[in-house]
């Protein structure tokens, strides 16, 4: 694709509409092919443009999203929540904190036994 004045390349664009924490991370993704735009894995320089359908597997999470605004700058969250409509599946559910056994203060270290019983409650 050439120097096209209307399209952005997809991984600068995931980064500045913050699906992605760092540009690198981004470009990381698409080669390891976690990046599709309207269906096809794509690499870090493919050029997304408004209308594009681009589907994301970032941290254990498939984002689908469809362009509307092209950005080549990092913005605010609320900006960047503009740029791009949201078709994703909603977030799995947080997993209930397990319950991790409170020692007294001043009881001292952990015994032997106390470790095995801990580590058996945190599930190692």
């Amino acid at each position: 694709m050439g120097s096209d004045e209307g399209a952005v390349r997809v991984d600068a664009w995931i980064w500045a509409v913050r699906l992605i924490k760092t540009r690198s991370l981004a470009g990381a993704a698409c080669r390891g092919g976690h990046v599709r735009v309207n269906g096809e894995r794509v690499k870090p320089a493919y050029l997304v443009k408004p209308g594009d359908e681009v589907r994301l597997r970032y941290e254990g999470r498939e984002r689908i999203v469809v362009v509307k605004q092209l950005l080549r700058k990092r913005v605010g969250a609320p900006v960047a929540a503009e740029a791009y409509v949201d078709n994703s599946p909603p977030p799995p559910p947080r997993e209930v904190a397990l319950a991790v056994p409170v020692r007294d203060r001043g009881a001292g270290r952990p015994t032997k036994r106390d470790r095995r019983e801990i580590e058996r409650l945190r599930g190692r």
